[in-house]
C-alpha cells in the first residue's frame, strides 16, 4: 500500500533549476568564509587583539551550525522556496549589519546572525535530492557540492581582493547585492515543494532523536561522515605549522594549498555519478581507503611539498568523495523526512571536524607533525574498521503464497 507521500507529485528538477540551485549554494556559503582573510583589517579598525578579532570567525560558524539544527528541519514542515526567501532577507539584513557595525560586538552579533541564515545550502541539497529522479539523485547532489567547493575555495580569494583595493565593508556590502539578486532569482525561478510533516515543531525536533534510533544506515553514515571531517580538519589545522616551521613559509602559501582543494570539486562530481551506478557501500570502502593512504603519504612528506601536495589531493578527493556516498545513502531512507536526516548528518559532521581540530592542534604542541598524522591514520583505519564490521545484510526477498 502507498502512503499519501509517497504518491504525492513534486516538479521535475530541470537544468535551469539545478544550476540556479548550485549558484546559490556556491554564492551563500562564501558569506560564512568572507572574514577569514579580512581579520587583521578588522582588528585595526576596531583596536582589538587577534583573539578578540577570532571571535568574528569563531561566531560564524557557531551561528552556522545552530542554523542547520534549529532551522534546517523546518523544511519538513513549511513550504521550501517560501523557508528560502524569507532567510534571505535575514542573509541581506546580517550582511549589511555586518557592513556598517560601529563596534566589535556589533559585528560578532551580526555575525553569529550571518552564519545562522547561511544555511540555504543545507536545505537546496535535500531538495536537489527529493526533485533528482532515484537513478541520478547522487549526479544531482555531486552538482550542487561541486558548487558548494568552489563557492568555499573561491570566497577567500574574493574577500581578499576586494578588502585590499576597497576595504574589508566593502566586502559585505558587495555581498548583500549578490544575495539579492539571488533571492530574486530564488522567489522567480525555484519550484515550491510542499511539506509532508504537519505536527509541531516541538515534535518535529523530537523526531530527530526518533530518526537516529531507527535508521542504522544514517547512524552509520554520520559516523563515516564525522572520522572522516575530522581527519580533514585535524591536517587543514597544521599545514600552517609545517609550512612555517619546514619550509619557512606563511599563511598566504597555505591559503594558495587551499586552492589545490578544487580536485575535491572534480571528486564530488565523479563521486555522485558513481553512486548512481555503483553500491554505495562498496564505494565508501574505496574512499574511506583514499584517506587512509592519504596519511601514509603525509608521514613521509614532512620535508617535501610536492609529496604534501599530492597528499591533499588524495585526502580531499577521499573526504568529499565519501561525503557525496554518504548523502547518496541518507537520502534514498525516508523522502518525508530528508531535511531532519540532513541535520543530523550534518551537525554530526561538524561534531566530528571540531574534533578534529582540537585534537590536532594539541597533538602538534606535544607531538608535532608526525603526532599529527599518526592519530589521522589510526582515526582513518578505525574508520575502516566501522564501515567493513558494519556490512549490509541482503535484502529478503518476499516469497509469493
Amino acid at each position: 500500500m502507498t502512503t499519501a507521500s509517497s504518491t504525492k507529485k513534486h516538479p521535475e528538477l530541470t537544468s535551469l533549476t539545478l544550476w540556479i540551485m548550485t549558484v546559490a549554494t556556491a554564492l551563500v556559503v562564501a558569506n560564512l568564509y568572507y572574514n577569514q582573510p579580512l581579520l587583521e583589517d578588522i582588528a585595526a579598525t576596531f583596536h582589538v587583539s587577534k583573539a578578540k578579532v577570532g571571535q568574528v570567525s569563531v561566531l560564524t560558524q557557531l551561528g552556522y551550525a545552530t542554523g542547520m539544527l534549529f532551522i534546517v528541519p523546518l523544511a519538513d514542515m513549511v513550504k521550501r522556496k517560501r523557508l528560502m526567501v524569507i532567510i534571505f532577507a535575514f542573509i541581506i539584513l546580517s550582511l549589511i549589519l555586518t557592513a556598517s557595525a560601529q563596534s566589535i560586538g556589533i559585528l560578532i552579533l551580526a555575525s553569529f546572525c550571518l552564519g545562522a541564515s547561511s544555511m540555504i545550502p543545507q536545505l537546496l541539497v535535500p531538495m536537489a535530492a527529493h526533485l533528482a529522479k532515484p537513478s541520478e539523485r547522487g549526479k544531482k547532489i555531486g552538482v550542487i557540492m561541486s558548487g558548494l567547493l568552489i563557492g568555499i575555495l573561491l570566497s577567500r580569494t574574493f574577500s581578499g581582493f576586494i578588502g585590499e583595493y576597497l576595504g574589508w565593508r566593502a566586502v559585505f556590502y558587495i555581498a548583500a547585492g549578490i544575495m539579492l539578486l539571488m533571492w530574486l532569482m530564488i522567489g522567480f525561478f525555484l519550484p515550491e515543494v510542499e511539506p509532508d510533516y504537519n505536527e509541531s515543531y516541538k515534535k518535529l525536533m523530537l523526531s530527530l532523536i526518533h530518526l537516529v534510533k531507527q535508521e542504522p544506515k544514517l547512524r552509520l553514515a554520520s559516523l563515516r561522515g564525522a572520522l572522516c571531517f575530522a581527519c580533514f580538519s585535524a591536517f587543514w589545522t597544521t599545514i600552517v605549522f609545517v609550512l612555517k616551521q619546514n619550509f619557512n613559509m606563511g599563511s598566504d602559501v597555505a591559503g594558495e594549498f587551499g586552492l589545490i582543494g578544487a580536485f575535491g570539486a572534480i571528486a564530488a562530481g565523479l563521486m555522485g555519478r558513481l553512486s548512481d551506478k555503483m553500491d554505495a557501500y562498496k564505494l565508501s570502502g574505496y574512499t574511506l581507503l583514499l584517506i587512509f593512504v592519504s596519511y601514509i603519504i603525509f608521514i613521509f612528506s614532512a620535508h617535501s611539498i610536492a609529496g604534501l601536495v599530492i597528499g591533499v589531493i588524495v585526502l580531499d578527493m577521499g573526504v568529499q568523495a565519501t561525503h557525496i556516498s554518504n548523502q547518496s545513502i541518507i537520502f534514498a531512507l525516508r523522502p518525508e523526512a530528508r531535511n531532519r536526516i540532513n541535520t543530523i548528518y550534518m551537525v554530526t559532521y561538524f561534531i566530528g571536524g571540531s574534533a578534529g581540530t582540537a585534537a590536532a592542534t594539541l597533538l602538534w604542541k606535544n607531538y608535532q607533525w608526525n603526532g599529527v598524522c599518526f592519530t589521522g591514520l589510526a582515526i582513518s583505519a578505525i574508520t575502516l574498521i566501522i564501515h567493513f564490521a558494519n556490512h549490509p545484510k541482503p535484502e529478503k526477498t518476499a516469497v509469493s503464497a
